[in-house]
C-alpha cells in the first residue's frame, strides 16, 4: 500500500509491479499519477487516522510504503504490532516526517554537525528565534513538502509575512516552525543512501541540486565533491539511517561548507532530486533499488554508467486536464528524455514533468546540466477545458 501517489510513488508503482507486486495507491484526490499504474486506489484524507486505520484493515496489506508527509504517521506503530512492515520502519517514518525530530536526532543524540536552529509555535516566538539565531534566516513549517510555507527571513520587517505564509503551507495541524540560521555553504548534495535488510548499507554518487522556493529545480549526478567530504557525508548518512532503523532508499540532504559537511534534512524514500537516476545514470534508478530494499531482494551494487542531469517542467497557472507542446523538440535531441507525470490539475509552480540528459563518463557535467535547462524551457504546460 503506498500512501502519496504523486510523481516519485508513479515510478516506485512502476519498479514494484516490474517485481511481481500487487500495490494500492492511496492519496488524497483521485487519478493522481501513482493511481494511473498501481493495481487498485484509495482517495482518502490520510491526516484522518480512522480513515486510514479503515483502508488498512480492508486491504489488509503485507507493507506499507509512505511517499509524503501528510499522513497520521503515529498509526504506524499499531501496523507494525500487527505484522505489517512500514517502510523503512514506523520509527523511521515518525521521526522523518517531523523536522523537529529529526533535527532533534541529528544534533543532539547523535552530535551531527547542522545549522544553529530554534523552534516557534506563534508570530512572537518567531520574532525570538530570528533574534537568537540572526539575519538572514530559513523559516520551515515542521512538516510540509516541495518547499511549501518556506521562506527565507532576510529583514525584521518580514518576519510577520513568514509566519503566516508557514502556516498557509504548512502539512497537518502542526503550527509550529524551525528557525535555521544561513549556513555560509559553497553547495548542497543528495546523497541516496540505501539501507538493506541484509548486506550492507550503499551510497549511489552524490547528486547535485538547485532549489527555488524551497523545491527542486534540476539536479545532476555526480556532483563535484572532495573525497574527504564525501566520506563525511557518508559516515554521517549511515549513522542517521542506522538509528532510524529500517529497509529502503533515503534522501539525505547536507551542505558542503568550507569547514565540513552539515547534515540539513531527510526524506526516507525516493528524493525529488534522484529523479537524474531516470536518465540512466545508474545500473539501477533509485526507484528500483527502494523496491529491492523494501522487498528484502539483494543488491549487487550500485554502479555509476553515465553523467546526468534532470530539470522540471513548471505550470504556471491553475487548470484542468493539461496538455504539453513542446516535447517534440526535445526528444529530437540525442541522449535525451521526457517524463510527463500524468497530474490532472495545475497551479503555479507545480512540477508536471521532467527532461532528462546524459552523457559518457567524464563528459561535463554543467553542460549536460545546461543542455537540460535550455531543453525544458521548450516545453509549456497548456490547460485544457
Amino acid at each position: 500500500m503506498l500512501l502519496g501517489s504523486g510523481e516519485l510513488g508513479k515510478e516506485f508503482v512502476i519498479a514494484a509491479k516490474r517485481l511481481g507486486q500487487y500495490v494500492i495507491a492511496v492519496d488524497s484526490y483521485n487519478d493522481a499519477p501513482a493511481q494511473q499504474v498501481a493495481d487498485a486506489r484509495e482517495v482518502i484524507n490520510m491526516l484522518d487516522g480512522n480513515a486510514l486505520d479503515a483502508i488498512v484493515a480492508k486491504h489488509k496489506p503485507d507493507i506499507i510504503v509512505p511517499e509524503i508527509e501528510a499522513i497520521r504517521t503515529e498509526r504506524f506503530y499499531d501496523y507494525e504490532y500487527q505484522g505489517i512492515q512500514v517502510v523503512p520502519s514506523a520509527r523511521a517514518a515518525n521521526f522523518t516526517m517531523n523536522r523537529k525530530a529529526i533535527r532533534d536526532l541529528a544534533a543532539k543524540e547523535l552530535g551531527l554537525r547542522t545549522a544553529n536552529y530554534r523552534y516557534a509555535t506563534s508570530y512572537e516566538e518567531l520574532s525570538k528565534a530570528v533574534a537568537e539565531v540572526g539575519i538572514p534566516c530559513v523559516v520551515k513549517p515542521l512538516m510540509s513538502s516541495s518547499g511549501k510555507g518556506q521562506s527565507t527571513i532576510k529583514s525584521d520587517t518580514e518576519i510577520e509575512k513568514a509566519w503566516n505564509y508557514s502556516q498557509e503551507g504548512k502539512r497537518g495541524d502542526i503550527a509550529e516552525v524551525i528557525v535555521e540560521a544561513f549556513v555560509n555553504f559553497e553547495s548542497e548534495i543528495t546523497l541516496l543512501t540505501v539501507t538493506q535488510k541484509e548486506g550492507e548499507t550503499l551510497f549511489c554518487a552524490p547528486i547535485g541540486h538547485r532549489q527555488e522556493r524551497g523545491d527542486y529545480q534540476e539536479s545532476w549526478q555526480p556532483a563535484n565533491i572532495t573525497d574527504a567530504h564525501l566520506k563525511e557525508a557518508q559516515e554521517i548518512a549511515a549513522k542517521v539511517t542506522e538509528a532510524l532503523t529500517g529497509a529502503g532508499i533515503w534522501g539525505v540532504e547536507f551542505f558542503l561548507a568550507k569547514d565540513g559537511v552539515y547534515f540539513s534534512e531527510l526524506s526516507p524514500r525516493p528524493h525529488d532530486t534522484g529523479m537524474v537516476t531516470l536518465a540512466g545514470t545508474q545500473n539501477l534508478n533509485e526507484f528500483e533499488l527502494h523496491a529491492r530494499a523494501v522487498l528484502g531482494l539483494p543488491i549487487a551494487e550500485i554502479e555509476l554508467l553515465k553523467v546526468g542531469a534532470s530539470v522540471v517542467v513548471l505550470a504556471t497557472q491553475s487548470g484542468t486536464n493539461p496538455t504539453y507542446t513542446g516535447i517534440d523538440t526535445v526528444l529530437k535531441e540525442v541522449k535525451t528524455d521526457v517524463k510527463v507525470f500524468g497530474k490532472p490539475t495545475t497551479r503555479p509552480y507545480r512540477r508536471m514533468a521532467v527532461v532528462l540528459t546524459n552523457g559518457e563518463i567524464g563528459s561535463d557535467v554543467d553542460a549536460i546540466k545546461a543542455k537540460a535547462i535550455r531543453l525544458a524551457k521548450e516545453i509549456a504546460v497548456i490547460n485544457g477545458e
